[in-house]
């Protein structure tokens, strides 16, 4: 067509910048942050003239990120994600529940039993999508900043999972099992918005439950197919649309229609808030939305189910919609199945027992489970296997009915009437599944019902933890086991696990550590900190790595590891990091200073290394007093050590000031050696000319980096005298780009016309000047007289027509990438 339309009609006018939408039950969800609105037409004219506030988040921070979705799960539980770090509070089983995190959440539609689902530190969770067995999968930005080519994509959503990013401020005051959870599916600076699975067959047999993502930066959707991978996904990744000739091409959201088509919604150039690759406001390229269709494809006749008269079925007649190649009619017949409630259940539970079509089976464990009544509970028991069949390791019905009782909490699963025996069985025989995906569940079981009984609960997760025949380990699947021990709060059971194999030990320590009463002591980690098994060593190192009061406890270890003379240097840095962090502790002081006096050996350097990295605001005087004795002795393997160690002390003692001093002024020091010196001294120290001039030739292009960065941070820090700065200005002529932008700091403090009226000559004539930004220039020499400020208009007149022509090449660029 041509791209227009014959009618539009506003549903709902006056809404805060709509951020999702969610048809469900006749009435329209849509997140507005700070809220999710529920939107009725009951007049049935195309306007909302009900609007009920479903939720509100009472946040709304700059990006407007606070809030994502809502997103309907196969479970008929409606999900959104929190966005931002403001502070949000909840109640959750009863208890408050106060975040600043990121989070998906997920509640009933009557917005009962409201519950985080994944916890992170990530800016901007954004889409959120369910497969056929109910895993779901998130997409969004900021996951792995710090890694050159990661950043964001698509998380495997795992109950209870902390993802990153590292944010401490956000993430400290929340459970954790040990490092941050994996990211399934990397995309680099995608800005991954949305993420589907496509249900119909229309695209192929091939395409059916893909996972295919929104990628905003990249100007593409890609295609993604899960491969089991322990207890989690990997992917195989290809692109599916790409649009790689437009800049302003964004998709940034998509919809599965009835007839198997894609509808893609492309937001066009206008988009700017927050997004550091649209910062270039273009009102005029407007969004679109596409319909993307498979050449010769076959009709689909009444997709939607539209001929079909659903309030006078009867479930006997509904149950027969569970397997159609129509998912629209599926997820209608689903609906009303679930709208009917008990007189569904019996249709339900024979199509469980009796149908031979697994499609038809697992859409009734859907149907039952959007059912609430413990009737229904019990009917999704029948999904399981007879109790002396095995539990197949690609049962997807088995998956979502074990997701179900996981989901409604539902401890009649175990300890329930006789019909739940099969239940019983099937979560039994779950510990031993090669399917690990279907042993992660089983233990959120475990964790979510278990109160009853918790020592047979705690068993029942230790057994699956077990190391087994052929049995890897899985981050993924030992987090659910943690986590679910963690809930269960029951430290005497899970003690029991600290006397077996290292991989309990490793998941019982972890959980006594997080778990409310675990009441975890030092001394039964620190003897693990040298432990000959790597992961039992990084899991005792992670646990003290958040136990700042446990240093009087650990000095006694500190001290026999410091009396190691064949410490590895693997080791060596080890403990030198752990004193390090406990430095503030009076015990472990008092071990430093004893190592301080030990000259010549292994203790004094790794003493000397932890006090540089403890950055404690004020030290022992007699750190100050052993450092200058140290240095005085220009011990070859230890003075560098030495003066990086008198750079963390504060306040330094005149002795020391002394002692650096006249390492700096040594000539048979090297020279990375007497600037580190230089550089433990105070802001606004004077330089006399003899280390001036040495630190005026370290600034040359020919030294290394390191060097040249150490010399521009003293000459910043110093007091120069008006001669110097004449000097100093006429260094900057040969001096790379990265000294020359620190170095102008060093003239923001005079105010003299020959210094101002030299530094602009010696700029024009500078290798590097055009790096510098005319606004830097300005606010520098707008504190010199006049006639330095007039002298420097050329300068800076010169710099914006450089600047100008850079913008005109990164736009050609762009058009180009």
């Amino acid at each position: 067509g041509d791209g227009k339309f014959d009618q539009s009609i506003v549903f709902a006018d006056k809404m805060m910048f709509p951020e999702g939408c969610l048809w469900y039950d006749g009435s329209v969800y849509v997140a507005a942050p700070p809220s999710i609105w529920k939107l009725t037409d009951t007049n049935n004219d195309g306007v909302a003239d009900v609007r009920v506030e479903w939720h509100d988040g009472k946040t709304l921070t700059g990006c407007a990120n606070d809030l994502h979705g809502p997103y309907l799960g196969r479970d008929g539980w409606i999900y959104w994600c929190k966005g931002a770090f403001a502070e949000q509070t909840y109640e959750v089983n009863g208890k408050p529940f106060t975040t600043k995190a990121s989070h998906i959440f997920r509640a009933r539609p009557d917005r009962s039993r409201i519950e985080p689902v994944l916890t992170g530190g990530m800016d901007n969770p954004v889409g959120v999508a369910f497969s056929r067995e109910g895993e779901r999968f998130l997409a969004g930005t900021f996951f792995e900043p710090h890694i050159p080519g990661l950043r964001d994509g698509v998380i495997h959503a795992i109950y209870g999972g902390v993802y990153g990013k590292p944010h401490a401020d956000v993430l400290d005051s929340h459970k954790k099992t040990g490092d941050l959870m994996p990211v399934m599916t990397h995309l680099g600076a995608s800005a991954s918005c949305d993420v589907i699975f496509y249900e119909s067959k229309i695209f192929g047999d091939e395409f059916q439950n893909n996972m295919l993502v929104c990628n905003f930066n990249l100007h593409n959707i890609t295609r993604h197919i899960l491969e089991p991978d322990g207890a989690t996904f990997k992917t195989k990744d290809t692109v599916f649309l790409s649009c790689e000739n437009d800049p302003d091409f964004h998709p940034t959201s998509m919809r599965e229609d009835a007839d198997g088509s894609l509808l893609v919604v492309d937001t066009g150039g206008w988009y700017k808030i927050c997004c550091p690759t649209s910062q270039l406001y273009k009102p005029d390229v407007l969004g679109a939305i596409y319909r993307i269709r498979k050449t010769g494809a076959p009709k689909v006749e009444d997709g939607r189910g539209l001929k079909i008269d659903w309030e006078k079925s009867k479930p006997a007649d509904l149950v027969k919609f569970l397997d159609e190649p129509r998912p629209f009619v599926v997820r209608r017949a689903i609906r009303q199945l679930a709208i009917l409630k008990d007189e569904s259940i019996p249709a339900l539970q024979q199509t469980l027992k009796h149908s031979n079509s697994e499609e038809a089976r697992l859409h009734a464990v859907w149907a039952l489970t959007q059912i609430d009544s413990q009737a229904a509970r019990h009917a999704v028991y029948a999904a399981f296997p007879a109790s002396n069949s095995p539990l197949r390791a690609d049962d997807s019905v088995a998956h979502a009915a074990f997701q179900s009782i996981s989901l409604w909490r539902d401890s009649e699963a175990v300890w329930g009437p006789t019909e739940a025996h099969q239940a019983t069985v099937a979560l039994s025989n779950a510990s031993s599944s090669e399917n690990y995906s279907i042993r992660r569940i089983a233990a959120e079981i475990w964790g979510r019902i278990g109160s009853q009984q918790k020592e047979f609960a705690v068993r029942n997760l230790l057994r699956i933890a077990a190391p087994q025949n052929g049995r890897r380990d899985d981050r993924v699947l030992e987090h659910s086991i943690i986590y679910a021990l963690i809930e269960l709060n029951d430290p005497k059971s899970t003690a029991a696990g600290l006397t077996n194999y290292p991989t309990l030990q490793r998941i019982a320590l972890i959980a006594l550590d997080q778990m409310d009463n675990g009441d975890l002591k030092p001394e039964q980690v620190a003897p693990l900190l040298a432990s000959s098994n790597a992961d039992l060593k990084q899991t005792a190192s992670w646990i003290v790595s958040h136990h700042p009061e446990w240093g009087g406890a650990l000095a006694g270890f500190f001290r026999e590891q410091l009396a190691e003379k064949n410490l590895s240097a693997t080791d060596g840095g080890e403990l030198q990091s752990r004193l390090a962090q406990f430095a503030h502790d009076a015990a472990v002081q008092d071990l430093l200073t004893e190592s301080l006096r030990k000259d010549f050996s292994g203790a004094q350097r790794i003493a000397l290394r932890a006090i540089a990295r403890a950055g404690l605001k004020e030290a022992p005087a007699i750190w100050s007093a052993e450092t200058a004795r140290i240095l005085g002795g220009r011990g070859k393997e230890t003075v560098r050590e030495a003066a990086l160690a008198a750079r963390a002390i504060a306040p330094k003692s005149k002795e020391l000031s002394e002692a650096l001093a006249a390492v700096a002024s040594d000539r048979s020091q090297p020279d990375e050696v007497r600037l580190i010196a230089l550089t433990a001294g105070p802001n606004g120290m004077a330089l006399e000319n003899g280390l001036f001039d040495f630190c005026v030739t370290e600034i040359a292009p020919t030294k290394p980096v390191v060097i040249r960065g150490l010399a521009t941070e003293i000459l910043t820090r110093a007091k120069l005298s008006e001669e110097q700065l004449l000097a100093l200005s006429g260094a900057l002529k040969p001096a790379g780009p990265m000294e020359v932008s620190r170095l102008l700091s060093a003239f923001e403090k005079s105010k003299s016309e020959t210094v101002g009226m030299k530094l602009v000559s010696d700029l024009q004539g500078a290798n590097t000047v055009s790096s510098l930004h005319p606004d830097r220039l300005k606010a520098l020499f707008v504190k010199y007289p006049e006639s330095v400020q007039k002298k420097s208009e050329a300068l800076i007149a010169s710099l914006n027509v450089d600047a100008a022509q850079q913008s005109a090449q990164i736009d050609e660029l762009l058009i180009t990438i």
